[in-house]
């Protein structure tokens, strides 16, 4: 197994990228070779710093790196020798079974789409972020590669979701919501109740890999039993950045509390074990990183602030992609559907 890392991007890059690589190194032995993607001086002189030695590693030089706040099409263009557009290139020509980047995600979706196309029958791409609720882990798609998204295109990100959540989450019939603003199936914009009609139609033929809820809410996304839940790429990712938030902000109003008395602080270091049990869970960083489900190759989205410990974990979840096969699972699918 061999996995393209774009190593210049993400806020703390390149440090936590190679921390991150050496950490997954040491846990996976699949991995046959690790390809470091960016600047070559730069990669050499922080894998001396992060004493990364392994002879699966291997650098690939980069001379350019899309920032953060460039528009992503037209950065590809200008900036063909990005680290992106170089580790994306890898997986296209076969050097590579996927690419991980936490750079721009304009950028990562746009470079992937482009080079590697999409899976035969699927319209359009869409990136499935996971979070964590009582049953297990619900992903949202899309969560922010398609903002404009068509009702059909939700009908195949409930197939690819289906597909991910069976192969690698082992869920053996994935339930399907799409977010609304009501469980009533008369809820929702002129979108979703297009959208709604052309689920509820798939599902009543029974060839539906999955079992479809019909409309959710927000609080459904940690209280039910969901495995996928559908919106288009724009309230995908404000529903992901707003949960998010709300979790930080919770964190820091917790310890603001905790410190107002001496007493407090006991029943806080007493109930240090379940907080940081919390945590743990609703870390992103335990996650790593997103799929973008439905492009000719694996590609793994982290979150720009990533962590060693999330690039760890990013590596991990196209591990699992790969040896999963997803792609070709979400073929099957789709052929047998035609």
């Amino acid at each position: 197994m061999k996995i393209a890392l774009d190593a210049m991007g993400g806020d703390k890059a390149p440090d936590v990228v190679i921390c991150g690589a050496k950490n997954a190194l040491a846990l996976q032995k699949n991995i046959t070779e690790l390809i470091l993607v960016g600047d070559e001086k730069i990669l050499a002189d922080e894998c001396e710093k992060n004493d990364l030695r392994d002879r699966r590693v291997r650098i690939v030089h980069s001379s350019e790196v899309i920032a953060m706040h460039e528009s992503a099409v037209k950065a590809l263009r200008s900036k063909k020798n990005s680290s992106i557009a170089v580790a994306t290139d890898l997986v296209k020509s076969g050097e590579a079974d996927a690419v991980i980047s936490a750079g721009n995600t304009g950028a990562a979706v746009a470079a992937a789409t482009l080079k590697l196309r999409l899976l035969k029958g699927v319209e359009r791409a869409g990136i499935a972020s996971p979070l964590p609720n009582e049953y297990g882990i619900c992903n949202i798609l899309d969560a922010g590669a398609n903002p404009e998204a068509k009702p059909s295109h939700l009908v195949g990100y409930a197939i690819m979701g289906s597909v991910y959540a069976k192969h690698v989450l082992r869920v053996p019939m994935p339930s399907v919501g799409l977010m609304s603003n009501g469980e009533e199936d008369e809820k929702g914009t002129a979108f979703t109740k297009e959208t709604f009609k052309l689920l509820k139609e798939f599902a009543d033929t029974g060839k539906a890999p999955f079992e479809f809820l019909g409309n959710v809410e927000g609080h459904d996304l940690f209280q039910s039993k969901l495995d996928v839940c559908l919106c288009d790429g724009f309230t995908g990712n404000i529903v992901l950045k707003s949960c998010e938030a709300t979790a930080r902000a919770m964190a820091t109003w917790l310890k603001l509390e905790f410190k107002r008395s001496p007493l407090r602080l006991m029943g806080a270091a007493l109930g240090q074990g379940a907080f940081k049990a919390v945590k743990d869970r609703t870390n992103y960083e335990s996650y790593g990183g997103s799929p973008l489900l439905g492009v000719n190759g694996v590609c793994i989205i982290a979150h720009g602030s990533s962590s060693a410990l999330a690039i760890q974990n990013a590596i991990r979840v196209a591990s699992e992609t790969i040896t999963h096969r997803v792609n070709p699972h979400i073929e099957e699918a789709l052929a047998a559907l035609a």
